[in-house]
């Protein structure tokens, strides 16, 4: 890993600095953990006190913060740790694994395929009949692609993802390992006898548009007609479920292990807390926050907070709660 002297970070940042100008920073970690050549992040206020006994070289720190660096350290103030954070971590990031070949010889792939320019194919990946990969896609090993499915330029798949047939995946997504695209719907109904489940076709198809990213393990279901679709910009956990024929808006964000089942439509920039699950054929409308745990069983008003099971609106659930833990103290 690369190392870098104090102000240059400050350069990359734009902050101010205060404290040791001398230091070497050989990367960034927290604050508990950090060690004389590290810098670490506070960005609020329940992390300041660990500050004085953090052993870290140096700290990235929000300026309204009142945090002196001590004998030997320094501090770097800027608007926002976070941010900040996100920078430095880009900074120190050793790259991804290279592959050695562009396609391994290993790869199967139809005849009928079309792979841009500067596609990247691992060993063990299998591309399908007139799939279609845009430039610089990047498929790790044991990727599967089949029949008519379309990947657009830059995104990354990662080893043991599986992308059924005729589903589309825009540009710039990042797909983690083990991910299952465009699998059945989950869709039986009874057998008339009463001796068993008829299942129902799943005909659709799965649409993913671009600057997605999608968490190891999570499923998407393709639709039982049409397609189960992911807005742009939409962020999605580890083992998250998507139910068929849901459709997401703009920029949502699902946390691991929450679900959706069919039919459920999210507006723009929902964000559905951990193992939280969504009954089928709700709406949740633009902005709304759905608590961690929580179970929605009806339509969530854009910018609402719902929380509990089943949810309601987060206030009242809150009452509810101190109300019960009164009563169990009398």
């Amino acid at each position: 890993m690369k190392s870098y002297s104090i102000t240059e970070i400050n350069s990359i940042l734009n902050g101010e600095l205060i404290g040791n100008p001398e230091l070497i920073i050989q990367r960034p970690e927290q604050l508990e953990r950090a060690t004389s050549t590290d810098i670490t992040f506070i960005g609020s206020t329940k992390y300041i006190s660990l500050w004085k006994t953090s052993k870290a070289a140096a700290a990235i720190v929000n300026e309204n913060f009142n945090v002196e660096p001590g004998e030997g350290r320094a501090l770097i103030k800027v608007k926002n740790a976070d941010l900040a954070m996100a920078q430095i971590l880009e900074v120190f990031n050793p790259g991804p694994p290279e592959l050695g070949v562009d396609i391994h010889p290993t790869a199967v792939i139809h005849e009928t395929a079309v792979i841009g320019e500067n596609c990247i194919i691992g060993a063990g990946c299998y591309v399908g009949k007139d799939v279609r990969l845009g430039k610089s896609v990047v498929l790790y090993p044991n990727v599967t692609i089949l029949d008519k499915t379309s990947i657009g330029d830059h995104t990354v798949l990662w080893s043991g993802t599986v992308i059924r047939e005729r589903c589309e995946v825009g540009s710039h997504c990042i797909i983690h390992s083990n991910v299952s695209i465009g699998a059945d719907g989950f869709g039986y109904r009874p057998c008339p006898e009463g001796k068993g489940l008829i299942k129902i076709p799943q005909i659709g198809n799965v649409i993913i548009g671009n600057g997605v990213e999608i968490g190891s393990n999570s499923c998407i279901d393709r639709g039982k007609f049409s397609s189960t679709i992911i807005g742009d910009g939409c962020k999605i956990d580890n083992l998250v479920q998507i139910g068929h024929n849901s459709v997401l808006g703009r920029s949502c964000i699902m946390a691991g292990s929450s679900g959706l089942a069919g039919s459920v439509t999210l507006g723009d920039g929902v964000i559905i807390g951990g193992s939280a699950s969504i009954k089928d054929h709700t709406t949740i409308h633009s902005g709304a926050i759905v608590g961690a745990g929580s179970g929605v069983m009806r339509d969530v008003a854009a910018g609402q907070t719902v929380l509990g099971y089943p949810a309601c609106d987060s206030k009242d659930m809150l009452k509810q709660w101190v109300a019960l833990r009164n009563l169990i103290k009398n």
